[in-house]
């Protein structure tokens, strides 16, 4: 919807999930903090959006999501330390704590 107080404002939010957000936050908090800069941010998450459209993925917040963590995870493997193999073994963790937590609890490592 339109704001008269705020006609630069998106018409919708970017994502309809707020935890899609973080992984913008994520990377704006790391060019702030030096790791990477804008230029990287937009030249990864450029790559990855065209890479994603020659695969033919719809052009929708999914996709667009994918391919921002899929920048944000190569800049971390680049220039903030945290190895692909870190990011993996991560991954396995989290899924793992997810698949054994009852419906309902909080997720724990």
């Amino acid at each position: 919807m339109f704001n008269p107080d705020d006609p630069l404002a998106p018409l919708k939010p970017a994502f309809t999930e707020a935890w899609h957000a973080q992984v913008l936050a994520m990377a704006d908090t790391m060019v702030k903090a030096g790791h990477f800069n804008a230029a990287d941010w937009a030249e990864a998450l450029g790559v990855a959006l065209k890479a994603a459209d020659a695969d033919g993925q719809d052009d929708n917040e999914a996709t667009y999501y994918a391919c921002a963590l899929s920048a944000l995870e190569t800049l971390s493997a680049r220039h903030g330390g945290i190895s692909q193999a870190d990011q993996t073994a991560r991954k396995a963790a989290w899924k793992a704590a997810y698949l054994r937590t009852p419906h309902g609890k909080p997720v724990t490592l």
